[in-house]
């Protein structure tokens, strides 16, 4: 890799993020292998430049220009790992689209990533997340990966116990920057292990009429429900669920149930209870809501849309007012699902 003549200047991001935020980085370079991304670290430090990972950018608001050096995750590869008489581990380069390997784990009749169909961004980013979807998190299928610590220089596998996963949570988010996945292990079973909690999934599911269990018919009712649920980036700029959903304790849900008896709540097995924050943003009056070039979905209260030209400022004004109604109305606090990126 020739370092002096492998970045791109201010580069346009907007094709690189789903919310079509029009930003650039002020150096950008696609990395595809191990090589790649060690020479590109190298150049940065050499410089002393800050480094920014990007995935598939459905999970980022810019802010701004982002400054320093922004790798593209641009790995490609996946395979078998082992196989045991019930499951199997599989591989995957963190560059690696995410329902596509979940469409190529399913070919191989294999069973756990089903729920997670449709998920938009890479494998890399998946971990840092904690992606999760109707009952199912990356936790509950993660085996290991393997990561490049920049403190180190040196690359080291991750169990999950190492990764401290929580909701939508995980040690990549909690030391950002220190440590670049490579590449994701995800240990799948042989035998359909269906997860139908979440009601919508459930009675679709029933609807089928179908006896036996079947994964890529849950795969295609998972598929169906997002599409009738979230708008397409391609259509319409967004960053999917853009607040998580609230953890709250159980005497603070019973107060709200007190004045709000309808007001969803999912009990946790730590004993605190998940709120759903599109029902809080909804009864706060801002579902549908439009603003010159940013506003709230009419579908769905929890995703906020590019309606032409956003800039990160007109997102994070929108978000900052939604949050604000929220907490007076509720005495619940929001916080922000997607990475906040530029300045």
């Amino acid at each position: 890799m020739h370092s002096q003549a492998a970045y791109t200047a201010d580069a346009p991001l907007a094709e690189l993020n789903t919310f079509g935020i029009s930003e650039q980085a002020e150096r950008l370079i696609c990395i595809h292998d191990d090589t790649e991304l060690r020479a590109a670290l190298a150049l940065a430090e050499q410089h002393g430049w800050p480094v920014n990972l990007l995935g598939g950018g459905s999970n980022l608001i810019l802010a701004g220009t982002v400054p320093g050096l922004t790798l593209a995750m641009r790995s490609r590869g996946r395979r078998v790992v082992s196989r045991q008489a019930d499951s199997v581990i599989i591989e995957g380069e963190a560059g690696e689209n995410w329902h596509q390997l979940v469409g190529w784990s399913l070919d191989m009749g294999l069973h756990g990533l089903e729920n997670l169909s449709l998920i938009p961004g890479t494998l890399g980013a998946a971990p840092v997340q904690n992606i999760g979807a109707y009952g199912v998190e990356l936790c509950d299928v993660f085996d290991s990966l393997q990561a490049l610590d920049r403190t180190t220089g040196q690359s080291r596998w991750l169990n999950r116990e190492d990764c401290r996963f929580a909701y939508r949570d995980s040690l990549f988010k909690q030391q950002p920057g220190r440590l670049v996945i490579l590449r994701v292990r995800l240990r799948l079973t042989t035998h359909p292990q269906p997860r139908l909690d979440y009601a919508p999934l459930a009675a679709a599911w029933h609807a089928t009429g179908l006896q036996r269990p079947d994964s890529r018919v849950i795969s295609q009712l998972v598929c169906d429900i997002r599409r009738s649920k979230l708008p397409d980036p391609a259509q319409l700029g967004n960053a999917g669920s853009f607040f998580k959903n609230p953890l709250i304790s159980q005497s603070r849900a019973d107060t709200l149930l007190a004045t709000w008896p309808n007001m969803p709540h999912y009990p946790q097995p730590d004993g605190s209870v998940k709120l759903a924050a599109g029902w809080l943003i909804e009864q706060a009056g801002w579902k549908g809501h439009c603003r010159e070039r940013v506003g709230v979905h009419r579908e769905q209260a929890l995703v906020l849309v590019n309606l032409g030209g956003a800039r990160g400022a007109d997102v994070m004004g929108l978000a900052e007012d939604i949050r604000r109604d929220v907490l007076e109305k509720f005495d619940v606090s929001l916080e922000m699902e997607p990475q906040l990126l530029g300045r």
